[in-house]
């Protein structure tokens, strides 16, 4: 995966999509952002899985206890970017 500097929604379907196991029938389309994890169908094992898909995608290490904290997509959005470089302009 090429180096970035923002994770974002689109970024975390796409993970949750490949490697969390989720349910076929999970509703990924829509507005996320806000709707708890348990109601989009992933479990903690999900979770987990998707938390070391981030990690290796984007080399980065999680806080376990920030991670479980963030209950909703954009909850787990902020934090991912919160640990990505930012960009410094010339």
């Amino acid at each position: 995966m090429p180096e970035q500097t923002v994770f974002t929604v689109d970024a975390l379907k796409q993970i949750l999509r490949d490697g969390a196991g989720a349910d076929e029938s999970a509703a990924l389309d829509g507005d996320i952002l806000d709707t708890s994890f348990d109601a989009l169908g992933y479990e903690s094992l999900a979770l987990l899985e998707t938390a070391s898909r981030i990690e290796r995608a984007y080399d980065i290490s999680l806080d376990e206890e920030a991670f479980g904290e963030a209950v909703t997509p954009r909850a787990l959005i902020d934090l991912v970017n919160s640990h990505l470089p930012v960009e410094q302009s010339a």
